[in-house]
């Protein structure tokens, strides 16, 4: 970290609600499904998207706030063009007017996740689109991960009151900070800080999800993860680390293509990734050592020592007579060095369980002899 800058100083992270819906640390994680350009350039796509996305179980649904004109300019030299990656060769104002979502479009998107009973949120990219946001009602802002340095923005949407999730892809530890500390001198409350990889598609081997819970625990926020990679196992596996939150593009069909139809996913792809990070969640219980409520009806067939052979009473119990088999109603294996070599109490017949009063304690073979 530069110069002697510290982490934003320890306290309890704060649980927040997006839309009635609860978000921290004791709560299954909020998966949102990630429009972004996959409505193609069409009102109509978009809304179908936004109606796919509520019936997968997506828990909430973000779309993108921006046109070309406000993200950047129209302009082909240096650095405005891409040079590597999915995009390469395109210039970034005519990416982002292919992959903008009109502002004209917001009103009815929002309604529609409305009627579906989903919240809908959206990425500002300048305080013109944070004002449309709170127009329509917006109930919390996402930061993207290339805006983490832009703090004049983060103050503005902390200053609107409402739940923030910023990204933190490219980030270091000081800018992390900046950010965090802008946030929260600005009115926010609600924090969620999402491990993220800025490349698109993003390569698992590079995810190192173990950031994951190291991020919640330096800034004292909800953790999560805005994830690039293929397929749903980061997000699962970063549930497990703690994320309570996961962002994943969403598309109706990768075929259809657009911007980000290579890292999205489709709809069978994110109903799976809802019920499997919900599973996570669950099964992550607490930690214990006792019996659980399921495994009552299973102790019956652990092993035990049983009478395998008759004996008469008096008869020195032997290697023959006892061993050790499932089910579990006779004495605990750890016994059975204790009662060979000494005599039985009375006959034993095959087939019952050798319970403490079947052996005479107070005499070894040797004695009976």
């Amino acid at each position: 970290m530069a110069g002697s800058r510290q982490l934003v100083e320890p306290m309890k992270p704060t649980s927040f609600d997006i839309a009635g819906r609860l978000v921290g640390p004791d709560h299954p994680p909020l998966v949102i499904a990630e429009v972004s350009a996959n409505h193609l350039g069409r009102i109509d796509r978009a809304l179908e998207t936004i109606e796919a996305a509520a019936a997968c179980g997506a828990h909430a649904i973000k779309i993108q706030t921006y046109t070309a004109d406000t993200i950047t300019i129209d302009h082909d030299g240096p650095g405005f063009r891409i040079e590597e990656g999915l995009w390469k060769g395109r210039t970034l104002h005519a990416l982002y007017r292919e992959a903008e979502t009109p502002f004209e479009w917001h009103e009815a998107l929002f309604a529609r996740a409305a009627e579906l009973g989903v919240p809908l949120f959206s990425t500002p990219f300048d305080h013109t689109a944070v004002d449309l946001l709170e127009s329509l009602g917006a109930p919390a802002y996402k930061i993207a991960s290339f805006e983490v340095t832009d703090l004049p923005l983060i103050a503005r949407v902390a200053q609107t009151g409402k739940p923030i999730i910023l990204s933190t892809g490219m980030a270091n530890l000081a800018e992390i900070h900046d950010a965090v500390r802008t946030a929260r001198e600005h009115g926010n409350t609600g924090l969620a800080l999402l491990h993220c990889l800025s490349s698109y598609p993003a390569p698992i081997e590079e995810a190192d999800l173990r950031t994951v819970p190291h991020l919640g625990e330096s800034f004292s926020a909800i953790p999560g993860l805005s994830d690039h990679t293929p397929g749903t196992a980061c997000a699962v596996a970063a549930v497990a680390l703690g994320a309570r939150v996961i962002e994943k593009h969403f598309t109706l069909s990768r075929a259809d293509g657009g911007p980000d139809s290579a890292f999205s996913l489709e709809p069978d792809e994110m109903k799976r990734l809802v019920e499997d990070c919900t599973a996570a969640f669950h099964a992550l219980g607490r930690v214990r050592y006792d019996l659980a409520g399921c495994e009552r009806g299973s102790v019956t067939y652990r092993r035990s020592l049983y009478v395998v052979k008759d004996i008469e009473a008096g008869e020195v119990l032997t290697p023959d007579h006892v061993r050790s088999i499932r089910p579990g109603h006779g004495l605990a294996p750890k016994w059975y060095g204790e009662v060979i070599g000494r005599p039985a109490t009375r006959a034993l017949k095959r087939g019952e369980p050798l319970a403490m009063d079947m052996v005479d304690w107070n005499r070894s073979a040797s004695a009976s002899k």
